[in-house]
């Protein structure tokens, strides 16, 4: 057994999982000390969520033991079991948060360790938290619906959760994801103050900047087994890259836009939801042959109305939306697929593939009328798995062939599989919606490469995405999106960013600092 600094918080001891045939967990250890943060960094399917999950008591381990500080050092902690885990201190922050909308932050903090007719009795509760956010930092008022909250808000609330059950370790699992760049800065703050009380943080993230920015130490998981570990102070994104891939990952690169006729254009483009809501409000911009605009924004301000307006979706309620100069009076998103718009959807298995059929008929499931795939009303299968065998061998899509089903594709080749169908018709206007979440580094590349080509050939590009690393690695151009409206930012270069920050978070001065 590794030897374990009487320091520790937590040990995991060679962990090893099997899902039947598959080892998603191999002989795994790790510890954590008091006042560490240790980022758990790995490509998809290396096996980071299933160890989270032994430790939490959401899965058993075939093989191995976790053991968490107590009374006696540390002590063995019972598998399976996701009450023993908070009994022991163990706190787990999820990407998608658990809190119930219509009660205040205070019941929310206290739900679930209390019986449910002492919630309204809340003083000693109310004061144990206080003391928490004096110690932590964590501002949050207490009494206000969680759903009246900012994004960056709730999250406090949900480690607050955590801190009132006298968490010592605290798991966040893609804590930044929907955070603005100041959010994840007073996050940051916050998570070095708790550290310094004594408590221990694993911290898991794709983001290789803020990694380094927080962590003390990064473990590296890939295929299952633990790759190796960093020193964060001597680290860099190269080095923790090549490990988690197991090569060198290429640099991509990106050469000066040449701007071409506006494809696209939003002339006051105005969009209602449902009888009363307003999701854009007045927008105006134009999508421009080889240039690549990038649409920031916290989830939730517009940018789904932009993406249902581009795919064909929506029409304005007010305003015109123009391709190639003429305006769009009706929703076909069928018609814009056939005028060379293509779209690489938010939500890649509920929207992208239909899981149930192989991957040659979705490759070909946007064209199953075109002549390339149809003969006198038939179906021409055999075109169909052509093309679908050349998108495999050009887009490296990791499949058993053209017939496998498209629900067997991990998320990685899921997003290639309609890469590879939105680009091999070579469109001239292309929507890429969170083209690379959750993907690990390689993926990542590979999916930045190919819409640079896109760009450089001449496509009109909007990318719509919550990661600014992703937004500043391919836009010429930035757009913000806040509760409706759309700030255009200006060229890339010379933007920085605090002030897509600002623009995200509605702050007019910094607007106005570029308009000036």
């Amino acid at each position: 057994m590794t030897d374990i600094p009487a320091s520790a918080l937590l040990s995991l001891e060679n962990i090893t999982k099997r899902f039947g045939p598959l080892v998603a967990n191999d002989g795994i250890s790790l510890s954590l000390q008091r006042g560490e943060i240790l980022a758990l960094l790995g490509e998809n399917g290396a096996g980071k969520t299933t160890l989270m999950n032994i430790l939490f008591g959401h899965y058993v381990q075939d093989e191995g033991v976790v053991r968490v500080a107590g009374k006696n050092g540390l002590e063995t902690l019972p598998s399976g079991s996701p009450g023993a885990a908070l009994a022991a201190g163990v706190g787990m922050v999820h990407q998608h948060f658990t809190l119930a909308e219509n009660l205040s932050g205070l019941a929310n903090i206290r739900l679930g360790t209390e019986a449910l007719l002492s919630l309204g009795r809340a003083s000693a509760a109310r004061r144990k938290i206080e003391q928490i956010i004096a110690e932590s930092g964590l501002t949050v008022d207490l009494d206000r619906r969680v759903a009246d909250l900012t994004v960056g808000e709730k999250q406090r609330v949900e480690i607050l959760k955590a801190l009132y059950r006298d968490a010592k370790v605290l798991i966040l699992d893609e804590p930044t994801a929907v955070l603005t760049p100041q959010e994840a800065d007073g996050l940051f703050v916050v998570l070095r103050r708790l550290a310094a009380n004594g408590l221990g943080v694993i911290f898991i993230s794709h983001k290789l900047g803020e990694v380094l920015a927080i962590s003390n130490r990064i473990l590296v998981l890939r295929a299952g087994r633990k790759a190796g570990e960093l020193v964060s102070a001597t680290a860099d994104r190269r080095a923790i890259a090549d490990l988690m891939v197991g090569k060198a990952v290429a640099e991509v690169t990106r050469a000066p836009a040449k701007p071409g006729a506006a494809l696209m254009a939003f002339d006051k483009v105005s969009l209602r939801q449902g009888a009363s809501r307003q999701s854009l409000r007045k927008v105006s911009f134009e999508l421009r042959a080889g240039e690549i605009v990038g649409l920031a924004g916290v989830s939730g301000n517009g940018q789904a109305g932009i993406a249902a307006l581009i795919s064909g979706l929506a029409v304005p309620s007010e305003g015109e939306l123009l391709l190639y100069g003429k305006p769009i009076h009706r929703a076909d998103p069928r018609a814009l697929v056939a005028a060379g718009v293509a779209r690489m959807p938010e939500d890649r298995q509920h929207d992208g593939v239909v899981g149930t059929m192989s991957v040659a008929d979705n490759i070909a499931i946007e064209e199953v009328r075109s002549p390339a795939f149809s003969r006198s009303g038939w179906l021409d299968r055999k075109a169909m798995r052509a093309r679908a065998q050349s998108a495999i061998a050009a887009y490296d899509v990791r499949c058993l062939g053209p017939d496998a089903e498209a629900r067997l594709l991990s998320g990685g080749n899921v997003q290639k599989l309609i890469l590879a169908r939105v680009l091999e018709r070579e469109p001239r206007v292309i929507l890429a919606n969170q083209p690379t979440r959750g993907l690990d580094v390689g993926a990542q590349a590979e999916v930045h490469r190919r819409i640079i080509a896109a760009r450089d050939r001449g496509a009109a590009v909007m990318v719509i995405s919550e990661d600014l690393d992703e937004l500043f690695a391919l836009s010429d151009r930035f757009l913000v999106a806040h509760e409706g409206e759309i700030t255009d930012a200006g060229p890339a270069e010379g933007l920085d960013r605090s002030t897509i920050g600002l623009l995200m978070a509605g702050h007019s001065a910094a607007a106005e600092g570029l308009a000036s």
